[in-house]
């Protein structure tokens, strides 16, 4: 452990010394990587350094200890090691903490993508009410949630609705969510009161920022048309809507919620920077789990991770056998029985990956 704070160490000085480097300034993108990384190394070099400090004056009250011949001096000299192993022990385990798997994600914002799947109307219907559970969610977290684009349906439900929600750890307390959420219940449309099963997919994406996704404007091609509203019927007579297309990974997002043509597109890259991030962090996520013997709960959006079941008032998550009797407060936007057993169990399976 030690070798390895003394090499952040290392690379924290080496940050700041490029830092003062003038020609680094007329480097925006390298720049502001480079703060970046100095800001995250910054609170293990502050506990590292005061974990050394605590040490050094141990061996020093130690050394002096030894060379005291005064009993009451000894006394207080001792106490006083006492008192600052207790602080080394502090320190120590601080450092254990900050150096434990994290995910770089962890601060990050969030795309939520909700897309309905098999069901039809039901399907669609069970979207719009995800959407106002997390949305109330955010809510009681004081986040602040952004409509990029929806695809309503006639009677209220949605095909797919995408979002951005910012506020603190907003990812690290939703990240969890992704998945197939199964719903079963009596659709209103149901006329001999037959419960029916449906699903929805939910994708939770960390919102990149430019100096994580590099997008070379050639890559882009960009369509303009008319944005539509249910059933297909014109609702703007004005091409504001906007398709971005990314070539090289032949990733498609659009964006018609807005009026204005300039604001569909800034909304599209910003989902099309969050899928990018996500394939990347995807890809790097298969190729470290190629070299494991197993591989724990995935969270990945084509795994069933939920079941609500309206008749029994019951909501059940399958990754951890848990299952809460409570489904009506659930969908309020009480979220938080959920979400804290699920971060505990896949924080307690990632440590013990790492050991």
């Amino acid at each position: 452990m030690f070798d390895r704070l003394e090499s952040v160490a290392q690379k924290f000085h080496k940050l700041e010394e490029d830092l003062g480097n003038p020609d680094l300034l007329s480097k925006q993108r390298e720049y502001q990587q480079v703060v970046k990384e100095r800001s995250e190394l910054a609170p293990i070099v502050e506990k590292y350094a005061r974990y050394k400090k605590l040490k050094e004056q141990v061996q020093e009250n130690q050394a002096l200890f030894e060379r005291e011949e005064d009993p009451e001096m000894r006394e207080m000299i001792h106490d006083e090691i006492a008192s600052l192993k207790e602080q080394l022990d502090s320190a120590e385990n601080g450092l254990k903490l900050i150096l434990a798997p994290k995910d770089p994600n962890e601060d990050r914002n969030v795309i939520l993508e909700i897309r309905a799947g098999t069901g039809g109307e039901e399907a669609a219907l069970f979207a719009a009410d995800l959407f106002r559970m997390y949305s109330r969610y955010a809510e009681t977290r004081r986040w602040k949630v952004e409509i990029l684009d929806s695809n309503p349906t006639g009677i209220g439900g949605f095909k797919e609705i995408i979002a951005s929600i910012n506020g603190k750890a907003a990812y690290s307390r939703l990240k969890f969510e992704r998945g197939v959420h199964r719903v079963q219940r009596i659709p209103v449309t149901e006329s001999q009161g037959r419960i029916h099963t449906s699903a929805v997919t939910v994708a939770v994406l960390p919102e990149a920022e430019e100096v994580d996704v590099f997008i070379d404007p050639n890559d882009i091609r960009v369509d303009v048309f008319r944005s539509s509203g249910p059933g297909g019927q014109s609702v703007n007579t004005t091409d504001s809507a906007v398709r971005l297309t990314h070539i090289p990974s032949g990733l498609v997002v659009i964006c018609q919620d807005e009026k204005s043509q300039h604001k569909n597109k800034a909304k599209a890259l910003k989902v099309l920077r969050a899928r990018l991030l996500d394939s990347m962090q995807r890809e790097q996520e298969a190729k470290i789990a190629q070299d494991r013997k197993s591989q724990v709960g995935t969270g990945d959006r084509s795994e069933r991770i939920r079941t609500y079941n309206f008749p029994q008032n019951r909501v059940s998550d399958h990754r951890i056998n848990l299952t809460l009797y409570k489904l009506d407060v659930i969908l309020t936007g009480m979220l938080d029985e959920l979400i804290d057993p699920l971060n505990n169990y896949f924080q307690a399976e990632a440590l013990k990956g790492a050991a």
